[in-house]
């Protein structure tokens, strides 16, 4: 039985790995939507354009695409580093398979599998295991810390009763002020306890609650723009929680700008993506780009971890509390940086009702 042209199509709109048909003459003529998601751009945008002018390839790959369509032998490369137009680098595994039909001009199928996925899902299970076990340990310590500082805090108002000058009481209240500092501390080792309140929310909205927030504590040389999606649709989301996460970045993003730069804050929507083991057909993207120094190289893959900070007066629980808030939603938010550029990516699945 021949499949239908409908269940044909719903099978290539599946599969993980990228699809292009490009004609004898390398124009594209055809993509599935894990290459719309590799290119960040529906197909209509991209169908018509040249091999050479979708992607940037050091080793001669277009010369070989010639080559297989003019002798009809398909060939495999693997890890093959593509440089997509606007300028983000892939390192895939690319097939190119000849189509030969009689009286028709040739075609030539190309897949691309990102191996660069795959590391990615390798690293952020392994980071995300080394994250829990370390808040794990450190929630374990804050416990242990807790109990004692609110006896230490109850002693020191006792001693203050009896004291008979206030002179003396000077003391018992420096000791209550630092075991209230250190209990604020501990509080936020032990990060939120709650289970997520789930609503619909416009991430538009919270975004532009959180930009109002900030922009009345930053100085002016600082500046917050936007590049939104308006096709987003409303996110199943605890709103507290994903105002609080997005705080926390931005803030972070302005802390690095010392004064003066400027902020982007990008919403894309991302078809086909993994997060963990499960593939979501839609997520939403919430990138925090900022012009800052950059995140030190030493600590970069690191950053989310508790206690981790590349500023000395840092307590390096902000992103890590971040994580963890996002993580209750499914997602994930990852980093890139250099000198000049960092991106904090935020990543949400958004469940369409059916």
């Amino acid at each position: 039985m021949t499949p239908s042209p409908d269940l044909q199509q719903r099978v290539l709109e599946a599969m993980t790995s990228g699809l292009m048909l490009f004609d004898q003459d390398l124009r594209l003529r055809y993509v599935n939507a894990a290459t719309e998601m590799l290119f960040g751009s529906s197909g209509p945008h991209l169908i018509g354009h040249r091999f050479e002018e979708l992607f940037e390839t050091p080793d001669n790959v277009a010369d070989e695409l010639r080559e297989a369509l003019a002798s009809g032998h398909p060939f495999t490369r693997h890890e093959v580093t593509l440089k997509l137009v606007h300028g983000h680098e892939v390192v895939v595994d690319l097939t190119a398979l000849p189509l030969m039909e009689r009286e028709q001009s040739p075609e030539l199928l190309v897949e691309v599998s990102q191996m660069d996925r795959l590391l990615r899902i390798a690293r952020d299970e392994s980071r995300a295991i080394q994250q829990q076990t370390t808040q794990q340990m450190l929630r374990g310590l804050a416990h242990e810390i807790k109990n004692p500082l609110g006896g230490l805090r109850g002693a020191a108002q006792l001693l203050a009763r009896e004291l008979p000058t206030d002179e003396l009481k000077e003391y018992t209240g420096v000791i209550i002020s630092e075991a209230d500092r250190l209990q604020k501390l501990v509080n936020r080792i032990l990060g939120p306890n709650k289970l997520p309140k789930l609503s619909q929310v416009n991430i538009h909205e919270l975004l532009e609650h959180v930009r109002s927030l900030l922009l009345a504590e930053a100085s002016q040389g600082v500046q917050i723009r936007r590049d939104y999606d308006p096709s987003i649709p409303d996110l199943t989301a605890d709103r507290d929680q994903i105002v609080q996460a997005l705080l926390n970045i931005i803030r972070n993003a302005i802390e690095a700008l010392q004064g003066e730069g400027e902020i982007l804050l990008r919403t894309r929507v991302v078809r086909k993506f993994t997060i963990g083991q499960k593939q979501h057909d839609l997520v939403a993207q919430i990138q925090i780009i900022d012009n800052g120094p950059g995140i030190p190289a030493e600590i970069l893959e690191r950053i989310f971890f508790p206690m981790v900070s590349s500023r000395a007066e840092g307590t390096g629980l902000g992103l890590a509390i971040a994580q963890s808030l996002i993580q209750q939603h499914n997602g994930i938010i990852e980093c890139d940086s250099e000198p000049g550029r960092t991106v904090f990516s935020i990543y949400i699945p958004i469940e369409l009702e059916a």
